[in-house]
């Protein structure tokens, strides 16, 4: 109603200014001059860009008109009034204010810099002359822009405050209310599935113990929309083709705060696939497409896994060089059986093939190092999936900030295409002293001198050295991703390690190494590669007054120093689609490590790692991991050498938190820790981002359960002496370094043993 007003007062101020002219105005003279009165900011030469008469024009009741609507339409005048004076034209105006200054408070949902931005874009900025007919249109996006986020409690009341010299202040106050929550969902109409059975389907809900957190019981009209597609492809996905939703009901409450929502719907009839047939310009040969077709004669109609067969159909298609193929589904509907015949029609159009392959951006990287991951080639049948694949191995080089791909037409041509990368190269190097701490190792002082992408090779180099309470190591390392044109690379590295083990409240000894190794690492293929690594060190260890019995006897036994060499190998078959905080894929990985037979050390290590991530939803992705380690010796060695056992307990060895660190498994005879030669660790997790870190890749939280120990052989391992825990845990990669958090309750832990509940780690890698 307000805003009605307001507009005829508008339409009133300009039939009044056509009113205010006198009765001889409107008689018909030659303009001899025109003056502009009542002028304050607006120049008088923008005044003449409007009028649409000039010196010398005859000016009738027509002109008059004319002239009182443009000067109105250039939207600077509030109110206009012409007048004569003998031959002159007078133009009398009233200037519309300025705005001085515009303030949003009370919005929380909606920031308020973008909010003055989009103002602007619509007229309404400081600077500009005040119209108010703009204010009133701010006044309903905003109110529509609070519904579509389920307050339609909003209220938004504008205040406009005149300031001297024809200016204005405004301020927009919004009080945004409650969101209006869910209270009862209906579904009308359904015969074969319960409404439970379909409800739990919907993103949205009533209110539950994750509400606060999900936000699943608030209302919006977008999501409902999604709602009411998923609710039809369930049916569509079960043979109900024929199924409709009749209409949609939204009712609010009259405080407005609560939604009832009721959705009719019609279920229909099962539909069966009788046959399949696949048709059209078949480019490539039928038994190439038959696996990819996911529903068959005789199965239950799928909407679903019709998509899905057409999906891979392309697919297919386009890894064979016809980038452009359209494959469309043609059904014919028998209403009297209630089957469905389904025919694939491909038009495969030309093959692409792929001119030149171009980088953009890399300034400092060499093109060869970016051509090495290239698995699209020049000259060959165009494949998105190789195309994808290879700015993926670009993106995970680590050398750039981002990666982009397109894939132009080559002009004249209708198949070729290039391909063009570009990318936005970032440090790859870094020179960095750091001071981290932990429960464990105290004080951890680092340092490190690295570069990934030394001149541009894509070889690494590094210099670091790492000094805890317990442990120093000084280490060096080079490594050439591409010493092979097959992608073999191959490295080295000599390091020094001085290890004190009672700082580690663990049986007491010390170690000093040196040690070097020369590895090689073999791709099989995109997921899967082997490596193997050449190892020589020189140990020697020491005691003190409060070693135990088990250290004493290893010492008569074999001695203390030992020179040996051997050989580590793995396998790894890695599908993550990220090395950190990854949300989907998984790692295999066998790896083992032996001294060569004659070494002064003989002994072996395996190792099995198990890691696989499953999305669940956008937000939650559920991780299960295995490590089972074992070991011994052999030659002159009956035993593996103590200072190799595996270890349990605690965020530093990995496995079930809520344990002091190492301090599960095997004691000496002084009652420390000693480890074992069989370790068995699981954990499965819940992980999420933080609440109001909703897009962040720098944090996450976890709920976890923890399980595991370690043993002296193989052969003590048993199901009563594994120890568990539950928690929460979070990892956030902190500019000063990772640091990681749990707070565990072990549930059934034994006397003897040493617990932890709270623990963390600032410094060190996850």
């Amino acid at each position: 109603m307000e805003v009605t007003l307001r507009r005829l007062l508008i339409v009133l101020s300009c039939v009044l200014g056509l009113l205010s002219l006198p009765a001889q105005a409107f008689d018909s003279f030659r303009v001899s001059d025109i003056r502009v009165e009542g002028l304050q900011r607006i120049s008088p030469g923008t005044v003449f860009n409007f009028l649409p008469v000039q010196v010398g024009d005859q000016f009738t009741q027509y002109e008059s008109e004319r002239t009182i609507r443009a000067l109105f339409k250039s939207g600077f005048f509030k109110n206009v009034r012409l007048e004569r004076d003998g031959d002159v034209l007078v133009v009398v105006v009233t200037e519309r204010p300025a705005i001085a200054d515009i303030k949003i408070q009370g919005n929380e949902d909606l920031e308020t810099e973008p909010l003055l931005d989009s103002l602007k874009d619509i007229g309404l900025a400081k600077g500009r002359v005040f119209d108010r007919s703009l204010l009133e249109k701010v006044e309903l996006e905003l109110e529509r822009q609070y519904y579509s986020r389920g307050k339609y409690g909003v209220k938004i009341q504008t205040t406009v405050t005149p300031l001297e010299r024809n200016r204005v202040d405004i301020l927009i106050d919004v009080s945004e209310g409650a969101v209006a929550k869910i209270r009862q969902i209906n579904i009308v109409g359904n015969k074969v599935f319960d409404d439970e059975t379909l409800l739990e389907k919907f993103n949205q809900s009533t209110p539950n113990w994750l509400s606060f957190y999900t936000k699943d019981d608030q209302y919006s009209k977008q999501e409902l929309a999604a709602d009411l597609e998923t609710l039809r492809s369930f049916y569509q996905d079960r043979g109900y083709i024929k199924f409709a939703i009749n209409s949609t009901q939204v009712s609010i409450t009259p405080d407005k705060k609560d939604i009832y929502i009721t959705i009719n719907i019609s279920e229909g009839k099962q539909y069966k696939v009788r046959e399949i047939r696949l048709s059209g310009e078949l480019a490539v040969p039928p038994e190439k497409l038959y696996p990819d077709f996911q529903i068959n004669a005789g199965d239950v109609f799928s909407r679903k896994r019709v998509t899905d067969t057409v999906t891979r159909i392309s697919k297919t298609l386009g890894n064979e060089g016809y980038a452009f193929a359209n494959v469309n589904t043609v059904p014919e509907i028998d209403e009297k059986t209630r089957e469905v015949d389904l025919t694939f029609f491909v038009d495969p159009g030309k093959r692409v093939y792929v001119r030149r392959i171009n980088f953009a951006g890399n300034s400092k990287t060499r093109d060869q190092v970016l051509r090495q991951e290239m698995r699209q080639m020049e000259g060959g049948w165009f494949s998105a999936e190789k195309v994808e694949r290879s700015r993926t191995r670009l993106q995970r080089l680590g050398f750039f900030e981002t990666v982009n791909v397109e894939t132009p037409a080559v002009p004249g041509a209708t198949d070729q295409v290039d391909v063009n990368y570009s990318v936005v190269e970032q440090p790859s190097g870094s020179i960095s002293l750091g001071v981290g701490f932990s429960q464990t190792s105290g004080i951890i002082l680092n340092g490190s001198i690295s570069q990934d992408n030394f001149l541009g090779t894509g070889r690494s180099v590094s210099v670091s050295l790492n000094n805890s309470s317990y442990n120093s190591v000084y280490s060096f390392s080079y490594n050439n991703p591409y010493y092979s044109v097959d992608g073999i690379s191959r490295g080295f590295g000599a390091y020094y390690r001085s290890t004190n083990a009672n700082r580690l409240n663990i049986t007491s000894y010390s170690t000093d190494t040196f040690g070097s190794n020369l590895t090689y690492g073999f791709p099989i293929n995109e997921f899967n590669s082997f490596q193997f690594s050449f190892l020589a060190d020189s140990l020697k260890l020491s005691t003190s007054q409060l070693a135990s019995q088990e250290v004493l006897d290893f010492i008569n036994r074999y001695g203390n120093e030992f020179l040996s060499f051997g050989l580590s190998t793995s396998f790894t078959h890695d599908t993550r689609d990220r090395r950190i905080f990854p949300n989907e894929g998984g790692v295999r990985r066998v790896s083992a490590e032996s001294k060569f037979p004659g070494s002064e050390l003989e002994f072996y290590k395996l190792n099995l790692t198990l890691q696989q991530f499953v999305p669940l939803t956008r937000l939650f992705v559920f991780e299960l991991k295995t490590d089972i380690g074992y070991g011994d010796g052999f030659g002159n060695f009956s035993e593996m050498p103590f200072f190799e056992n595996f270890y349990a307990g605690g965020v530093r060895s990995g496995s079930v938190r809520g344990y002091e660190d190492y301090s599960l498994g095997p004691r000496d005879s002084r009652n420390l820790p000693i480890g074992g030669n069989f370790r068995t660790v699981g954990t499965a997790q819940l992980l999420f981002p933080p609440p109001f870190l909703t897009e962040s890749n720098a944090v996450r939280l976890s709920l976890f359960t923890d399980v595991g120990n370690v043993f002296a052989g193989a052969g003590d391992w048993s199901a009563n002496e594994l120890r568990m825990s539950v928690g929460l845990g979070a990892a956030w990669l902190s500019p000063v370094g990772p640091l990681t958090i749990s707070i565990a309750q072990p549930f059934n832990d034994q006397s003897g043993d040493k617990l932890q509940q709270f623990q963390f780690t600032l410094g060190a890698g996850f």
